[in-house]
């Protein structure tokens, strides 16, 4: 019989593959979409509300990522995500700070789809005018019902969805009977994202647009190349350079 981690690692590699087809379409809609709003100026908005933020992390001031990616943070990291209402307040105090503008996309992260701060900043920012993109595990998604008021799922209210491919409870190995362990949905989500963005900067540069690119921190020369890259953006990155 194999290993826990074994049939994990296993599975896992499966399911990787099965994730970068299934969502290989949405992301090919997507680079043009994000990449001409880059291209103008925009900014790409996260949000992940618990081990979610986690995820949404992953592509926020990321050495080789796009300099031009903001988060909305939340302080509780989860703690009072279903309580109705903060969500809204949390992508306020965002919106004043830095700026959510027409035309620019949010990235709205929820492996459920069902809570509520991850639905008010997706609302709030559609009424914005902002293209939503929700990442979420539709197995999961379209069973558990929703906690927000407003009756609807996260998949409900996006413009696009990217499915990371969980399965409901997210965790794939049998442990005991009954039992399971082995999480995937920061493995899959993590490399939705990173490809979107390099997708995003395929596009830039096929289109003959600057590649707005960051260079790591322990690369001779790179503090000033990131943040004279950071200058255009002044006063509305949420992570300082």
């Amino acid at each position: 019989m194999p290993s826990l981690p074994d049939t994990y690692y296993a599975r896992a590699l499966d399911l990787l593959a099965r994730v970068r087809d299934k969502n290989a379409p949405v992301i090919a809609r997507l680079a043009p979409i994000i990449g001409a709003s880059v291209a103008r100026g925009g900014m790409i908005h996260m949000f992940g509300s618990g081990h979610s933020d986690i995820i949404a992390r992953e592509v926020i001031g990321r050495a080789g990522g796009l300099v031009c990616v903001n988060g909305i943070i939340d302080p509780t990291a989860g703690f009072v995500e279903n309580l109705v209402g903060y969500g809204t307040k949390l992508v306020e105090r965002h919106d004043r700070q830095y700026q959510l503008l027409p035309g620019e996309t949010i990235i709205v992260i929820s492996n459920s789809g069902k809570n509520s701060s991850p639905l008010e900043v997706a609302l709030y920012a559609k009424a914005k005018g902002l293209h939503v993109v929700g990442l979420t595990a539709m197995a999961m998604s379209t069973t558990a019902a929703t906690v927000h008021p407003g009756g609807k799922k996260l998949h409900e209210v996006a413009d696009d969805v990217l499915d990371n491919g969980g399965v409901p409870g997210d965790a794939i190995v049998e442990a005991a009977p009954g039992l399971f362990a082995g999480p995937t949905s920061t493995l899959t989500s993590a490399l939705l994202l990173n490809l979107l963005m390099l997708a995003v900067t395929d596009w830039l540069r096929a289109h003959g647009h600057p590649l707005p690119v960051l260079r790591s921190q322990n690369v001779p020369g790179s503090m000033d190349y990131n943040h004279a890259l950071a200058e255009k953006y002044k006063g509305r990155l949420s992570r300082q350079l």
